[in-house]
């Protein structure tokens, strides 16, 4: 065979000759590169690891809510379809190419398309945006869950110093009048209390800080630090606790909801097919950004965490399962949320959509709080429902962090290689100075504003690109080959097709609608002002920019014509694998 035709079949070799390249390769630095490269101890590690990211605090409270809302049961039909031609076809994407590549969310691009090396930034600005607003809410819930440890929860009564003339306690009493300034204990409790909202007057006066929140986060951020200083290794081992959990919880929530009174009126309002709201393009699109956000591809975590991987591992299969689960867990907390708001209507004796109205952390926060405080041992459920929240946040953020550590200290080799426990102590610190703001007595409308722009239309757009530059620049073909090298078959070409036109289109579609559309941010009664959406936008914004702003780097410092230029830019580099191939066609060249 000649050396050309050698190198023009190198995909189709068999797995075990890939997997053996290293035996021959004439390149030992590279090779002992890749060897020492650290494992998952356990293949349950990296499942459990991929499982606790995807399933988040979102799981329990918006996609309940955005299921009743568009169409009920109708609305499980576009949230399939979008799962299986966009969702988990782009989760297939990044867990191969993590497993393949071996490498974080920056190096990898020099090994794909090296001109979208700014992708791997942005997906790391995005990542530090997210940590600076998500784990001030498990902070909440962590308040909550320490609030709990009390024979009568302090959300039951109006008698509390934080409580106003305005607190009306409704539960177990009748005639009770109830107008448009009333609140309920559990919603005094957390806007007053825990957040103290009520000393600040907007975005433009956020006050001081909340002490108490300190507290709470700084202790977060101390679990997150031990949990990751010594890499997946000893992360691996934590997510048996944190992923599984709250799968317990949630069962137990699931038992003792189905017996409250009313319950079943929450299910079939949750489950009520509504088909003509399919109807409506409004419908899709939450369907489509549900999916995409659950599963999370383009936050560079699958990356991260599927480069530990050994090369053989089956990542096809784990996608399907770790997808399956995902979406199952959603429809779970689908349950457990509407048999209690079901119970909360026959209380009040009012319809479910008056109870099941706020969607976000007040459906959390207020609403499943105060249906728990008025169950016959209130306390022990609370604990086990802010214990869960807490777990369920944790394994997010270690996904999240992950991702960024592996990404910079894959960029970064001689420099942080033996300094792993110092960069991920400066990397906490940093998110946990990045948090402060959203710990004052505004810090909820910090919250809200991040939530809504730190990691919406910049990450898809980012995702976009990504997906457009493995299928049209680094070749499907080429990435197919690479998948057989680790699997031993190819993808079939529903994969093939989702990748290059069906998964690029539907992020398409997401963006689009999703700028088309900008309805008013509010939170509570306090409408937003309109320099905050500027303030917003500069913030996704600052993510995106490293992608063109990357390319312009590149096209400059590269030596050549404009033709020549472009021409290295978009051309892989070599991998080791590539390198291995060519040296062992040479030797089998006539």
């Amino acid at each position: 065979m000649s050396q050309q035709n050698c190198l023009a079949s190198g995909g189709d070799l068999p797995r075990q000759d890939h997997t053996n390249l290293n035996q021959s390769s004439n390149t030992p630095p590279l090779a002992a590169q890749t060897d020492s490269r650290e494992k998952w101890g356990k293949k349950m590690d990296f499942l459990l690891s991929v499982i606790g990211f995807a399933v988040d605090l979102g799981n329990v409270w918006r996609f309940p809510y955005i299921c009743y809302q568009n169409g009920g049961g109708a609305f499980l039909i576009p949230y399939t379809l979008m799962a299986i031609f966009g969702g988990v076809p782009l989760f297939y994407m990044e867990l191969a190419l993590g497993q393949f590549h071996r490498t974080g969310a920056i190096p990898i691009w020099k090994r794909i398309c090296p001109i979208f090396k700014g992708i791997g930034f942005s997906i790391c600005i995005i990542a530090l945006y997210v940590s600076f607003y998500y784990n001030t809410i498990i902070a909440w819930a962590l308040f909550y869950f320490y609030s709990s440890f009390t024979g009568t929860l302090p959300w039951t009564t109006c008698d509390n110093p934080w409580n106003t003339p305005n607190c009306t306690n409704y539960f177990g009493k009748s005639n009770t009048t109830w107008t448009n300034f009333s609140r309920s204990p559990a919603e005094e409790f957390y806007t007053r209390r825990v957040l103290g909202i009520h000393k600040s007057a907007g975005l433009h006066d956020v006050a001081g800080i909340r002490w108490q929140l300190l507290l709470c986060l700084f202790l977060i951020f101390t679990i997150v630090y031990f949990s990751l200083w010594k890499g997946v290794k000893t992360s691996g081992k934590v997510v048996w606790v944190t992923a599984t959990f709250p799968y317990v919880i949630l069962f137990v929530l699931l038992i003792r909801g189905v017996t409250l009174p009313g319950a079943w009126k929450g299910v079939v309002f949750y489950l009520r097919p509504n088909w003509e709201k399919l109807m409506s393009t409004v419908v899709w699109v939450d369907a489509a950004a549900q999916i995409f956000f659950s599963l999370g591809p383009g936050f560079g975590v699958l990356l991260a965490l599927a480069s530990y991987n050994q090369f053989n591992n089956n990542c096809y299969r784990d996608a399907i399962v770790t997808s399956v689960v995902n979406c199952l867990t959603s429809f779970l907390s689908g349950f457990v949320i509407f048999t209690v708001l079901g119970y909360m209507a026959e209380m009040r004796d009012v319809d479910v959509e008056d109870v099941a109205k706020d969607k976000g952390p007040s459906l959390l926060f207020i609403t499943y709080p105060e249906a728990i405080a008025n169950m016959v041992g209130s306390t022990f459920f609370a604990i086990i429902f802010f214990l869960m929240m807490v777990t369920l946040g944790l394994d997010s953020t270690f996904g999240g962090l992950e991702a960024v550590i592996t990404a910079v200290m894959d960029e970064y080799p001689q420099v942080l290689g033996k300094r792993r426990e110092l960069f991920v102590l400066g990397l906490v610190t940093l998110c946990f100075l990045g948090s402060l703001s959203t710990l004052t007595h505004g810090g909820a409308y910090v919250v809200k504003l991040l939530e809504e722009f730190g990691a919406g239309c910049s990450l898809l757009a980012v995702v976009l690109l990504e997906a457009m530059a493995v299928s049209w620049f680094y070749g499907i073909q080429r990435f197919c080959n690479d998948v057989k090298a680790m699997l031993g078959f190819a993808p079939g070409i529903f994969w093939k097709v989702c990748w290059v036109a069906i998964s690029p289109a539907f992020l398409v579609f997401i963006i689009v609608s999703s700028l088309l559309d900008q309805p008013p941010l509010m939170l509570f009664d306090y409408q937003y002002p309109n320099w905050s959406f500027s303030v917003g936008y500069l913030i996704g914004l600052s993510s995106f920019i490293c992608v063109p702003f990357y390319m312009v780097y590149k096209l400059l410092w590269t030596p050549g014509s404009l033709k020549q230029r472009l021409a290295v830019c978009i051309r892989p580099e070599k991998t080791i694998r590539d390198q291995q191939l060519e040296s062992i066609c040479m030797v089998s060249a006539p």
